[in-house]
């Protein structure tokens, strides 16, 4: 199976060791032509508003609309901005195929990162567990939740719950860092969702 991950800018390198561990090579992704051939994508996190400047030359920001809108996804942190249908914090433009409000920066700045433990939703606790080990760093927030969008996993705030861990389709998106984590669980599942859609075309 061939997966990418969008190296214009961000973690992609922490990401390419998980997927190495898991025995797939992946293809960083650079320039729209390096989309060819790939059944699947990582979008890692690191600056939104950098990578969205990064992606405009060349036409790699249309070509990564149609990929994400098709084949499966894992976005994490700024990856999971890129998807989001609006963007706030302040706003900008999005790819805006995840059904969804992303707040920049909403668990506050670079000192206030940290690890917290997020509840699975019984429905998905098959495959990730009962909890899962999130990264914060920079985070944003998830609000707005539309159609067709499935809270995988939250934690408790204020509020309520917040969600981390987002399923629309075939795309995951994540607030969260799993790639900087001590599980490799979140990556696990989205190979497993990727070879799934793999098959079924």
């Amino acid at each position: 199976m061939r997966v990418g991950i969008l190296a214009v800018q961000g973690d992609f390198a922490a990401h390419a060791r998980v997927l190495q561990r898991l025995g797939v090579q992946a293809r960083l992704v650079r320039q729209a032509d390096d989309l060819d051939g790939l059944e699947a994508i990582i979008l890692p996190g690191g600056e939104s508003t950098a990578m969205l400047k990064l992606l405009a030359p060349g036409g790699l920001m249309e070509r990564l609309r149609a990929f994400v809108s098709e084949r499966p996804v894992l976005a994490t942190c700024a990856g999971a901005i890129l998807l989001a249908r609006r963007v706030l914090g302040p706003e900008q433009p999005s790819l805006g195929v995840l059904n969804m409000t992303a707040v920049r920066n909403a668990y506050g700045r670079q000192i206030d990162s940290c690890i917290r433990l997020a509840r699975v939703r019984p429905e998905f606790a098959a495959v990730l567990g009962a909890e899962l080990e999130t990264v914060l760093i920079r985070a944003p927030r998830f609000q707005d939740l539309g159609a067709g969008v499935e809270i995988v996993a939250e934690a408790d705030a204020e509020n309520g719950c917040e969600p981390l861990l987002l399923r629309q389709g075939r795309i995951l998106a994540a607030s969260f860092h799993p790639e900087l984590g001590q599980e490799d669980k979140v990556h696990r599942w989205f190979l497993a969702q990727a070879q799934t859609a793999l098959q079924s075309r």
